[in-house]
């Protein structure tokens, strides 16, 4: 028996491997659904990130990073967003939940993609 250690640790994906593993194949991570329903919001409403962050009291930078899907934000700073917007965290959540359905839906249309039969997220 060797003491040296092996020099690669084993990887485990988290996500099964598919047979097209482009953007199509892809599931749509929770933070870009989210971020893309902030960023719709604010611009909807015609206010720019410095306001909503200042009245949400986030950093404009990190602020912008959850826009992005760069970051997971806490449900705390998604709800201080989201009512620095006017609208609730159920709101929040309801409005990307709504927005991931739409994905799926436009997917299956092309194909490629069985309907969604997992659990949804409600506040």
């Amino acid at each position: 028996m060797s003491n040296q250690a092996p020099d690669r640790a084993p990887v485990i994906p988290v996500r099964p491997r598919t047979a097209d593993p482009g953007p199509a194949g892809r599931e749509p991570l929770w933070r870009d659904l989210v971020g893309g329903v902030l960023r719709r919001e604010r611009l909807a409403q015609d206010r720019t990130l410095k306001e909503v962050a200042d009245a949400a009291r986030i950093s404009l930078p990190y602020l912008s990073e959850v826009e992005r899907g760069r970051k997971e934000a806490s449900s705390e700073v998604l709800a201080a967003a989201a009512q620095a917007l006017g609208l609730g965290l159920g709101d929040l959540l309801s409005l990307a939940q709504g927005e991931l359905t739409r994905q799926r839906t436009s997917g299956n249309r092309q194909g490629s993609r069985a309907p969604y039969r997992g659990m949804c997220l409600a506040a």
